[in-house]
């Protein structure tokens, strides 16, 4: 009886692989049958549903919808255009100064008078 629900098993992870789903979303057989790594036994059933979804089946959504891709083309005139532009991800230098700071002063703790006062 093991095997067969072990066989079960398989068959529904082979479906999944044909089905579109990626091997990095599945789990492995005995993660369900011994109940291992239910967690994953999960993702491969949201994997599934987003897959059956982008499919246009009438299933259930669970999770987020599967990404589409996007391409774009740029011409040579906005390619070199975005060239000068420097990025939010790069960070900003908007007020900084090292105004204040103090290296090599040991550190004030507020409220303790254990150390001795000048």
């Amino acid at each position: 009886m093991a095997f067969k629900m072990m066989e079960n098993i398989a068959k529904f992870l082979d479906f999944c692989g044909t089905f579109g789903v990626a091997k990095s979303d599945l789990f492995q057989t005995v993660d369900l049958y011994e109940k291992q790594n239910i967690q994953q036994v999960i993702n491969s059933i949201y994997a599934l549903a987003r897959k059956a979804n982008s499919k246009g089946l009438s299933v259930p959504i669970l999770g987020p919808k599967e990404s589409q891709k996007n391409p774009r083309e740029f011409t040579e005139e906005q390619k070199r255009a975005g060239e000068g532009v420097i990025g939010l991800q790069m960070g900003s230098n908007k007020g900084a100064s090292q105004a204040g700071d103090t290296f090599g002063r040991p550190r004030q703790v507020a409220g303790n008078t254990s150390y001795p006062t000048k």
